[in-house]
């Protein structure tokens, strides 16, 4: 997902801050200092942070020791989490929510590590952060955006709901530069027919 959530936001309260989140295969939680080795050696990677905004290439040991102080401040508009096995507790990737850019539009970011995509893992955390967004915050609105070359993180979206909005450009630190991104867009109302669909089914 392009859009890593590493901007600041005007809003954050620890105290606000989400609860750890679990799926049938995952939990969302706190990234920890027990975690830094399993972050660098996954967020090191130029094919995840290409797709990405504001993540670096290279990244260092102290670019996870500062995520894990950033993700220290999540509150009602803005956080982010360490996705984890939920069998194993092994930190795979990252998933949150906040505004980013000049626009105040909230955005749903995640990246799952190399070696655990194509296990529909940003899917499944996507799904139950978003519920989590939409059933315990005020947003009302998510953005989504996502690199034109990236259908997997486009099959993403769309699993959860987000509809197609329009295409734009976004700065890549890592790509060197802008890139063409596709932009998406899921509503409270459109989550909660929805939801209401999938219990009558």
């Amino acid at each position: 997902m392009v859009a890593d959530l590493r901007e600041d936001s005007e809003e954050r309260s620890p105290d606000a801050a989400l609860t750890p989140q679990e799926t049938a295969r995952l939990r969302l939680d706190a990234p920890r200092n027990d975690d830094l080795a399993d972050i660098v050696y996954l967020a090191n990677n130029r094919k995840i942070a290409s797709m990405l905004a504001t993540m670096p290439h290279p990244f260092s040991l102290q670019d996870a020791r500062e995520m894990v102080a950033r993700c220290e401040d999540n509150g009602p508009r803005w956080a982010k989490f360490a996705v984890r096995l939920k069998s194993t507790g092994r930190f795979i990737g990252a998933a949150g929510f906040g505004a980013f850019g000049d626009s105040g539009e909230v955005h749903l970011g995640y990246w799952i590590g190399e070696p655990f995509q194509g296990k529909g893992y940003a899917t499944e955390a996507s799904q139950t952060l978003i519920d989590h967004v939409f059933t315990n915050t005020p947003i009302s609105r998510l953005e989504g955006a996502i690199r034109i070359i990236n259908p997997a993180s486009r099959r993403v979206l769309v699993k959860c709901g987000f509809q197609y909005r329009d295409q734009s450009m976004i700065q890549s630190r890592a790509a060197g530069g802008a890139v063409s991104v596709e932009r998406f867009y899921l509503e409270r109302s459109t989550w909660q027919a929805l939801k209401k669909w999938a219990r009558a089914s």
